[in-house]
């Protein structure tokens, strides 16, 4: 079950269509749906974690913690909405597009993947690249 929580005045416009195609996304990586909890939030929210558990003084836009079982993935996903206006500004993409790759890229890790070196990098873009095109064909 995928759970979408607002510590911030920012709501998604279509919850069901983004669900349907995270569910989409999940099982297109051959894993099971568990509980994932998506929290958006502020800078400072997310800030406030990043030092708490990660011991970073620094700003992220998403945080996620993973509590995946076997196949079926499990976590919580913190996103900060300011960075992630911030960071589409900087791209040159759509707000709703960035926001769409934060997500699964959240999903994305507790499917295994990795993006500390430049060849994992390279393959999380691949894959985050391939849902979001799931995500248009769906609609």
């Amino acid at each position: 079950m995928i759970n979408f929580n607002y510590e911030s005045e920012f709501n998604l416009e279509n919850e069901d269509a983004i669900g349907n195609w995270l569910s989409a996304a999940i099982l297109s990586e051959g894993k099971k749906e568990g509980e994932i909890n998506y929290i958006f939030c502020d800078d400072e929210y997310l800030h406030k974690i990043n030092l708490e558990y990660l011991n970073h003084d620094d700003l992220t836009d998403i945080i996620s913690f993973d509590y995946t079982m076997g196949n079926e993935i499990h976590g919580d996903i913190f996103i900060s909405v300011e960075r992630v206006q911030e960071n589409a500004a900087d791209f040159k993409v759509p707000f709703e597009e960035e926001m769409r790759r934060v997500m699964v890229h959240g999903v994305l890790h507790y499917c295994g993947y990795k993006d500390k070196g430049e060849a994992d990098e390279l393959l999380m873009r691949s894959k985050e690249n391939e849902k979001l095109t799931l995500f248009h064909v769906e609609q």
